[in-house]
């Protein structure tokens, strides 16, 4: 089973090097199969597409039974996975995480810096396939299935607090929109170009990213929902293409009342959108996932 996964915190500061708090999601998974449904024929012609692909790379990271995976997708193998595509979940991740689990070579199971190092480099040449460039961490996440903190100097795995009582939490909302994730990061690289917006990414929007991730480790409410709302005002004034624009407004009526705040999942321009409150009963979507409570 290849849970699907949540990037908490550092959508798009990760592609600067900033740290980022990765989760595993049970609530969406994929698993290898080969009994007949009604997904096996697309998922099946997919992963022949993805084997053709790995089997093309002369300076891949790592060593595949190509042989053994072309030979179970003759056989009808496929991924049953309910991960939404285009919701920033890790759909994708999931993928490259099975076949490297499923068909690697003499594995590296992630157990310390070094190896998860290793896995994030191959998970990222994998998972280009899908997206023209990739961190790896979706792939990463969805293969040790631990929640992990990583940056450019460092990468390990946490323990996220017992988070299952309480009268708010984190929730994810449903903005029926799918989306690519590619030219999102795209726009994001080109916006970087300018000397005074990267600036501001890496003063401003990696501290409130890192004081997020520290204040929701160590259950810090107070100090979480100030950053948060900084973080999420940010992403309003200069990530305002990465949020659909039919939420604009549901996003600052959440910072004015106070009842809730917003922020992207993963790339942002549709998928679910992360939500945090201080108490669930004030809120009044109609459709949420409740991811932590606390």
């Amino acid at each position: 089973m290849y849970y699907s996964k949540l990037l908490l915190f550092g959508e798009y500061t990760v592609v600067k090097g900033s740290r980022t708090l990765a989760v595993p999601y049970p609530r969406y998974a994929a698993q290898w199969s080969f009994e007949k449904s009604e997904n096996q024929a697309e998922s099946n012609k997919a992963l022949a597409a993805f084997q053709t692909h790995l089997a093309g790379q002369e300076d891949i990271l790592c060593q595949l039974n190509i042989g053994k995976l072309a030979e179970d997708i003759r056989q009808g193998i496929y991924l049953d996975s309910d991960i939404p595509r285009g919701y920033g979940l890790g759909s994708s991740g999931a993928v490259c995480a099975a076949v490297y689990d499923r068909y690697g070579v003499g594995k590296i199971e992630g157990k310390n810096a070094d190896e998860l190092a290793q896995l994030k480099a191959i998970f990222a040449q994998m998972e280009s396939y899908f997206h023209g460039a990739s961190s790896g961490t979706d792939p990463l996440i969805c293969y040790v299935n631990q929640a992990v903190v990583m940056s450019r100097q460092a990468l390990r795995t946490v323990s996220v607090p017992h988070l299952n009582e309480g009268k708010g939490g984190v929730f994810l909302l449903n903005t029926h929109i799918s989306r690519s994730t590619e030219p999102l990061v795209n726009l994001f690289l080109e916006k970087c170009k300018n000397p005074k917006f990267e600036q501001k990414i890496s003063t401003k929007l990696a501290l409130y990213t890192d004081a997020c991730i520290d204040a929701f480790l160590q259950k810090n409410k107070n100090v979480l929902y100030d950053n948060l709302r900084k973080l999420s005002e940010f992403q309003y004034q200069y990530f305002q293409e990465m949020i659909p624009k039919n939420y604009h407004k549901i996003w600052m009526d959440g910072l004015a009342s106070g009842n809730y705040i917003l922020k992207l999942c993963g790339a942002g321009g549709g998928g679910f959108m992360l939500g945090f409150t201080q108490d669930f009963e004030q809120l009044n979507f109609e459709e949420i996932e409740i991811v932590y409570k606390f």
